[in-house]
């Protein structure tokens, strides 16, 4: 499984790959923070209706984590890897936004 993610993403370390995989988990983590500590402020709480949770929960986290993902890969030398992967995450979103507004 391991030699998959190298070949995909063109890694030639098994301790590059450790590095990568280690980033996406605390970035994770430290996204999780983030929301939380942008609800605390905002005042959101745990009988906030979910009609105000839920978008508020995706305008915070998804840009927070794709932030954070830059961030801590730079941190452990890995800028390059994740400007890529950010840059194609990106242009995914972009792609289908552009198909949902010509179908309509």
């Amino acid at each position: 499984m391991l030699h998959r993610f190298k070949e995909k993403w063109n890694i030639k370390s098994n301790f590059q790959l450790i590095v990568i995989l280690f980033v996406f988990s605390i970035t994770g983590s430290a996204a999780l923070v983030v929301r939380k500590f942008i609800f605390h402020l905002v005042g959101i709480q745990q009988d906030t209706s979910l009609l105000i949770k839920v978008p508020l929960y995706l305008i915070v986290l998804i840009p927070s984590y794709q932030l954070l993902l830059l961030v801590i890969g730079t941190l452990l030398g890995q800028y390059r890897f994740f400007l890529a992967y950010e840059k194609k995450t990106v242009g995914r979103l972009i792609k289908r936004s552009k198909k949902s507004h010509e179908k309509n």
